[in-house]
């Protein structure tokens, strides 16, 4: 029976949303704003942004460590599957709508899908290396 590597899927966690923030101020120059968007629309501050979207980052790795072994495909794909489904039902036809960015945020711009999907797969990489690290072993 597989049982979640929580020490892993934390510390996947962080080092993914700390990606996908440094992917975010490369592509819009700006640090920390989805944590701002979060804090200000909640009305709690940058604090909280930063708590809810870090705490975010750590819930996706733990749920994607707890079904991981169900998932179709190489180890290394299986973040990738994970995280477009994510993006897909959780980001663009909920928090993108929730926001008041429309369908996929397309109210931002035609853009904005490709880049809140390519922000995410940076975001998972983590999770071949610290929640799926036998992965090598398995390859050889």
């Amino acid at each position: 029976m597989n049982t979640i590597n929580w020490k892993n899927a934390i510390l996947a966690g962080i080092a993914g949303t700390l990606l996908l923030d440094l992917f975010g101020l490369v592509m819009t120059g700006q640090w920390w704003d989805i944590p701002a968007i979060l804090g200000a629309k909640t009305g709690l501050g940058m604090g909280y942004g930063v708590a809810a979207h870090y705490g975010n980052g750590i819930l996706l790795a733990v749920l994607y460590a707890g079904i991981a072994p169900s998932l179709w495909g190489p180890n290394w794909l299986r973040p990738f599957i994970f995280i477009t489904a994510q993006t897909v039902a959780l980001v663009w036809l909920f928090m993108f709508p929730l926001l008041g960015a429309g369908v996929a945020g397309l109210n931002l711009g035609a853009m904005t899908p490709f880049g809140s999907l390519l922000r995410h797969l940076v975001f998972s990489i983590p999770f071949i290396f610290i929640i799926n690290k036998n992965l090598f072993e398995r390859i050889r």
